[in-house]
Parts: C-alpha cells; structure tokens; sequence
C-alpha cells in the first residue's frame, strides 16, 4: 500500500519520537526531546492512520513521568525501585510495539470490527 506525502511524513516524523523515546529510557533527555517532537508534530498527523502514534507517544511520556516522579520519591522506603522498573518495562513495551505497528503502516491501536 502507496503512503501518500501526509502519511510519509506523519510516519517519519512518529519514527523520530519513537527512537529518541527509546533511547531517552536510556538517557533521559532524549526521552523530552522525543515527547516534545511528537507534541510539536501532531497537527500534521491528524487525520493520517499514523495519529494515533502521537497519542502514544504524548501518554506514555506523560504517565512515565508521574509514575517514575513518584517511584522516585518512594524509593526512600524501597517501594519506589519496583515502581521504577515497571515503569521502565512498561515504556519500551508501549514504544516498541508502536515502532513495529508503525513499520507495518498501521495505527497504534487496531481497529475492531
């Protein structure tokens, strides 16, 4: 199936958010960079089968953010270590099964019928 120049772009663009989230779980500041493309980029996806990745992206930055803040703190009573590493287990899930969605051209979530 022929992508047209939108769908391409939308695409690209979702490839870039993905790689630097996932080498963000890594670094950390990659993982910023790559939520703020995809929030920059968005308005151009809309409409594209390729939208739906961006939601992906923008949630799983945001819920990763506010779980791993909040394991942070609660690492001073050891709880927080497990929060932190589901967490983590949890963000490459949600990236790596969008790059390989996205590889296949298809949206983040299936359509049901």
């Amino acid at each position: 199936m022929e992508l047209s120049s939108e769908e391409l772009s939308a695409k690209q663009n979702a490839q870039i958010a993905y790689v630097l989230m996932l080498l963000g779980v890594f670094t950390g500041i990659l993982w910023f960079i790559g939520a703020i493309w995809a929030m920059l980029k968005i308005g151009d996806a809309r409409g594209t089968r390729f939208e739906d990745h961006y939601s992906n992206i923008i949630r799983v930055f945001i819920i990763g953010l506010v779980l791993s803040v909040v394991g942070g703190i609660l690492t001073i009573i050891l709880i927080g270590w497990p929060i932190l590493l589901a967490v983590f287990i949890w963000s490459v899930f949600k990236i790596v099964k969008g790059l390989v969605r996205l590889s296949d051209n298809q949206p983040y979530r299936a359509v049901v019928l």
